[in-house]
């Protein structure tokens, strides 16, 4: 987004879920499907094109999570939908996702995705209920299909170590690890009970591997990093009074509402039934940035 004309948007389909983990915040998970149909997402996606291009962006990344955005039974109908030919130069598009389909059905998402000039996962392991080697052998594939993989663990507290242990594994097979810390119930900062050691090893000893997709620049200086989801193992999400992107060149999705962002609770723009983007950047309003998806919008101090 700092070198293209490119509008992000954050999508959040429902809140259904076919896991049911025992450390899993209420507000993230249902077990009532609660997705829209399939022509109402459309007519979303035409709307959010025709609002960003009269903005100034005409390439689009598309980031759908839940949930867990699988179990809409239309996703791969409305993932062919976001292409639209020579209108769109330049289109990506991001999952966040437990993995639970077959390998099946990610080559039907494979297949759905292939027009696209960039694809990125980002995994999520839950050991409740995932198994190791199928979860590691299905993001093999995935990076085989020219899939940017990166699993994302969160490393909650009393299960530290063995999680540990197992990010090792996976990351010994060739598959980038991100190490996130809990989130506490409402989503504004981590839980209490980490170590320091705990704290220490999140924001160190997992190197990253593969493509870089965050640039921070300071004065002459650049830095990189894999994905905004380290920002919050660093302690680096604060951003209030930087003039934020968020809104203008970005918009979240979270059930009916269109929002400028997750963290930013009072900035909505809308329904999807209705809804206006901002016609310009505009000054950071929150105390931290919880969500990557925030995280990752351009901001400038």
């Amino acid at each position: 987004m700092l070198d293209r004309p490119l509008f992000n948007v954050s999508w959040i389909l429902g809140r259904f879920c076919n896991y049911k983990c025992s450390y899993c915040w209420p507000y993230a998970r249902t077990d009532v499907p609660d997705h829209q149909s399939l022509e109402v997402y459309k007519t979303v996606v035409d709307e959010i094109k025709r609002q960003a291009r009269a903005n100034g962006f005409d390439q689009f990344h598309w980031s759908f999570s839940g949930g867990e955005p699988t179990a809409y039974k239309y996703l791969l109908d409305l993932t062919r939908h976001l292409d639209d030919g020579v209108l769109t130069p330049y289109q990506t598009v991001h999952m966040t996702t437990n993995l639970s389909p077959s390998l099946t059905w990610w080559r039907n998402w494979h297949n759905a995705t292939c027009l696209l000039q960039r694809r990125s996962i980002t995994a999520s392991y839950h050991a409740e209920h995932a198994k190791e080697q199928e979860f590691g052998d299905k993001c093999l594939q995935l990076m085989y299909d020219r899939v940017l993989v990166t699993v994302n663990q969160v490393m909650v507290p009393d299960m530290f170590y063995p999680t540990l242990e197992r990010c090792e594994r996976l990351r010994n097979r060739g598959i980038n690890v991100t190490l996130k810390p809990q989130s506490n119930d409402t989503a504004t900062a981590i839980v209490e009970g980490y170590s320091p050691d705990m704290i220490d090893i999140m924001q160190n000893d997992f190197e990253q591997v593969g493509e870089h997709q965050i640039r921070l620049t300071d004065g002459s200086q650049d830095y990189y990093v894999d994905q905004a989801e380290r920002f919050n193992a660093l302690g680096f999400n604060s951003f209030t009074n930087w003039t934020c992107n968020s809104g203008y060149q970005s918009v979240i999705i979270k059930g009916n509402e269109v929002k400028r962002a997750y963290s930013c609770k009072e900035e909505s723009l809308g329904t999807i039934e209705k809804f206006t983007l901002f016609s310009n950047p505009q000054k950071c309003v929150t105390p931290r940035c919880v969500s990557s998806a925030d995280s990752k919008i351009p901001k400038c101090k």
